[in-house]
């Protein structure tokens, strides 16, 4: 008789257990170690990526300091007055069954961050028309601690959203979320790809881990199996990965994280982007190496419910073989 394998018991080892299935041992075992060794810490592994939102006295300095100046109640508003931003993407190659095809773009919602914010999104993307969702990661307000308020945030978010969304994993977003976001109905890609095909057609849709602070992404695993020659779309959480992802080939770039600095000087330039990439590639539209990309500044908010300068946005990329 051959003996039966050992089941995990603990909520810890049934959690390890399946993501190890899903994702992998080796990808589960880095996500989870990084996770619970860096969650709570202002600094990241490599002493550059920052989660300013750790450092316990940044809102209070922060509400002060826009109270002091008269801008908090106007920065507050600011963070609620969402944008819907119509975009166009020329891809000379798209295939005639996609021209016209509407991708909703939604990044740093930080669900739990605030109730208004939230009830705002849900109510603007029900009235949209869209083909696909995506979103491009950070759906919790803190990087450590509980994660239900953020999943309660996001499955009445995934109510609004019609089809099935794609989505990715940000720096603010344990890897504990991925069993029930993907119970919810998010399709999530962890250096992965999806084929979207339509009338005989296919584009091809590839996601990767959080490239900011866990550097958990590998765009050659989330790619290899893409046909030569296919569009194709990446979603990451940061643009920090612009070059590697505009040399191995991708038609199109869609990432956040930034927020577009969240409050900027007059015209809109941010103070910082917690990003190690170019100032242009910082917010909107941008190109590299024939690659086309687009940093969403985010819907919500971290740190502090406040923005200046630089209004959140929803986005709908139209794609198209046409002009811009």
């Amino acid at each position: 008789m051959t003996a039966r394998a050992p089941s995990p018991v603990s909520t810890n080892e049934l959690l390890d257990y399946r993501l190890s299935l899903r994702l992998g041992p080796i990808h589960a075992r880095q996500r989870l170690g990084i996770e619970r060794e860096y969650e709570s810490r202002v600094f990241g592994q490599d002493h550059h990526s920052f989660h300013l939102e750790n450092w316990t006295s940044a809102p209070r300095l922060i509400r002060v300091g826009l109270r002091l100046c008269g801008l908090l109640n106007r920065a507050r508003d600011n963070s609620r007055d969402i944008q819907v931003v119509e975009h166009r993407v020329h891809l000379p190659d798209l295939p005639e069954a996609f021209e016209g095809y509407r991708i909703l773009h939604l990044s740093d919602l930080h669900v739990d961050m605030d109730e208004l914010n939230l009830k705002t999104v849900i109510n603007i993307i029900g009235e949209l028309d869209y083909h696909l969702c995506v979103l491009t990661g950070d759906y919790r307000k803190l990087t450590w601690g509980p994660i239900e308020p953020a999943l309660h945030g996001m499955e009445r978010l995934r109510q609004a959203i019609h089809g099935t969304p794609m989505a990715v994993l940000g720096n603010h977003d344990s890897i504990r979320m991925l069993p029930p976001l993907e119970d919810m109905g998010y399709q999530m890609l962890l250096n992965e790809n999806a084929e979207i095909e339509r009338d005989g057609a296919s584009i091809y849709v590839a996601g990767v881990d959080d490239a900011h602070f866990f550097k958990a992404h590998n765009l050659q695993k989330a790619g290899d199996d893409i046909p030569s020659g296919a569009i194709s779309l990446l979603l990451s959480h940061t643009p920090e990965i612009w070059r590697e992802a505009g040399h191995a080939g991708y038609d199109l770039f869609l990432c956040g994280h930034t927020h577009g600095g969240q409050i900027c000087l007059p015209g809109g330039i941010p103070v910082t982007l917690d990003s190690s990439c170019p100032r242009s590639l910082g917010r909107g539209y941008w190109r590299f190496n024939g690659m086309q990309g687009y940093t969403s500044p985010g819907c919500g908010t971290s740190v502090l419910n406040v923005r200046l300068n630089c209004p959140p946005e929803i986005i709908i990329h139209t794609l198209t073989r046409g002009p811009r």
